[in-house]
């Protein structure tokens, strides 16, 4: 894999390297049995970086939770947004994160002139849009964007526990964990869970 300071913005293509202000894009929660999938959008200051950015499902919650402040006080701008449970039921899971990613890039207050997302798909945008894999690693944009979005989701489990104790989300931020699928047997589904998901769906009344 090319270090951070090996990639480049022209490998995207032709007009990858014009200037102009470049958003990152990522997500957090697609993997989750409960709650919404949310995405940031970043344009960082080239002046002033900001250091120790990376991957966050690599950093300590602590780590993320400082970088998550920094971020939203040096960058030039950012936007968080998600799409909801029962829009992840209807959509599917990738429409409904693509749509909470243009949604992300769309609540920007300034119009980027560039877009470059997580992974190999993107949401349709009226600038140009590339995908990087494993870009979370790659372009401090999306190292910012994944922070954003991680510790957003992860605040989103702490109110989601305190409204439904029983079944643990503090811990696993509703992620498929033994104690998460034993809750799930035990109570049967809550608001937030995502019906489409198999042992969500095994867990209704009716299933």
């Amino acid at each position: 894999m090319p270090s951070r300071k090996s990639f480049r913005l022209e490998q995207l293509g032709p007009g990858w390297d014009r200037p102009g202000l470049v958003a990152g894009v990522d997500e957090a929660g697609r993997g989750p049995l409960a709650g919404p999938v949310v995405a940031a959008a970043v344009i960082l200051d080239e002046l002033h970086p900001i250091k120790g950015l990376g991957d966050s499902k690599v950093l300590s919650p602590r780590r993320r939770e400082a970088l998550y402040d920094e971020i939203r006080a040096r960058a030039l701008c950012c936007a968080i947004a998600s799409a909801s449970a029962e829009e992840i039921d209807r959509l599917n899971i990738l429409q409904a994160t693509l749509l909470a990613m243009r949604r992300a890039v769309e609540a920007l207050r300034l119009l980027p002139h560039r877009v470059v997302v997580d992974g190999n798909r993107v949401p349709a945008l009226k600038m140009p849009v590339a995908a990087v894999v494993k870009g979370d690693a790659l372009v401090p944009a999306i190292s910012a964007a994944s922070i954003l979005a991680k510790v957003h989701r992860d605040r989103l489990c702490l109110d989601l526990h305190a409204l439904h104790p029983q079944y643990g989300f503090d811990a696993h931020k509703g992620y498929p964990t033994a104690e998460h699928l034993t809750a799930l047997r035990l109570h049967g589904a809550c608001p937030e869970h995502r019906r489409s998901f198999a042992p969500v769906r095994a867990a209704l009344p009716d299933a």
